[in-house]
């Protein structure tokens, strides 16, 4: 089960979307006028939130040269639970054509599906900014927002994937007089419905189908049998084959086929094979 070594980055292509949701998120300064005097851009970084805490606890009033500004958010995983409401039958495969070779497939088990729990903190020094940006979430989120991924590029795997908001909660956490903030932090908790997909196979694709028909169990005697061959069928010139009774002979090898090409099939029935009549 676990002697063959892949990774397709799906976790982190999953963080990476996230994150992308809330990279443009921009508060206003204004004077006293009302007057928009400077646009801040809110910068976000994957993290814990004790991170940026144990920061602010080091430096309150944010006066060392380098270090966090406010405001910021942070987003990080804080758990994953298997979603059996969302579970495929197991035995189902995707297959896609390989673009080296157009004769090889991608093969691939249907994914396992499951719920990532992702906390988004959002550190502010006021609460005028934590409800700018309060504002350029929520309205988007009814109670979720879906965005595609691309996932497995060789299986051309595109997944449209919902965020759920489930909770907002505030912290006001500070020490020392109540004209002190520390950090007024703002969680919003989501559930990202991911999937987790397994390794791909090559393998050649079916070009021949052979179906074998008895009028009768095989340990009676006298049983006829009919042999019923199809395969793919094209005329040299690209066209298909589409009559039912196509002629196999008027088609090329079927080696020369390509399986995304535009082709018919040849259907051909030969009465007792096996001439078990005579048998």
């Amino acid at each position: 089960m676990f002697n063959q070594q892949y990774y397709h980055g799906t976790i982190r292509k999953y963080i990476i979307a996230f994150g992308n949701l809330f990279n443009d998120i921009v508060i206003a300064r204004l004077n006293t006028a009302g007057e928009r005097i400077q646009a801040i851009e809110v910068p976000i970084a994957y993290g814990p939130k004790e991170k940026w805490l144990v920061r602010l606890k080091q430096d309150p009033n944010l006066e060392q040269n380098v270090g966090i500004t406010l405001p910021r958010m942070g987003f990080e995983i804080i758990s994953m639970s298997y979603a059996p409401q969302r579970k495929l039958a197991s035995t189902l495969q995707n297959a896609h054509l390989k673009t080296s070779d157009l004769n090889k497939l991608n093969t691939q088990y249907v994914p396992v599906p499951y719920d990532l729990s992702i906390m988004l903190s959002i550190f502010v020094k006021n609460a005028d900014d934590g409800a700018q940006i309060l504002e350029q979430i929520l309205p988007y989120f009814r109670p979720e927002f879906t965005t595609n991924i691309r996932l497995i590029p060789e299986m051309d795997v595109v997944v449209d994937t919902p965020v759920v908001l489930q909770d907002v909660s505030i912290e006001d956490t500070y020490e020392g007089d109540f004209d002190t903030r520390r950090a007024l932090v703002y969680n919003l908790t989501f559930s990202m419905k991911a999937y987790i997909y397994g390794p791909v196979f090559n393998q050649g694709i079916i070009k021949r189908s052979i179906t074998n028909m008895f009028n009768d169990l095989p340990e009676n005697a006298g049983n006829k049998v009919e042999k019923i061959t199809v395969t793919p069928a094209q005329y040299a010139n690209g066209a298909p084959l589409t009559s039912p009774s196509a002629n196999a002979s008027l088609s090329v090898a079927t080696s020369a086929i390509s399986a995304n090409s535009d082709y018919g099939f040849s259907t051909n029935i030969d009465q007792d094979p096996f001439n078990m009549e005579n048998s």
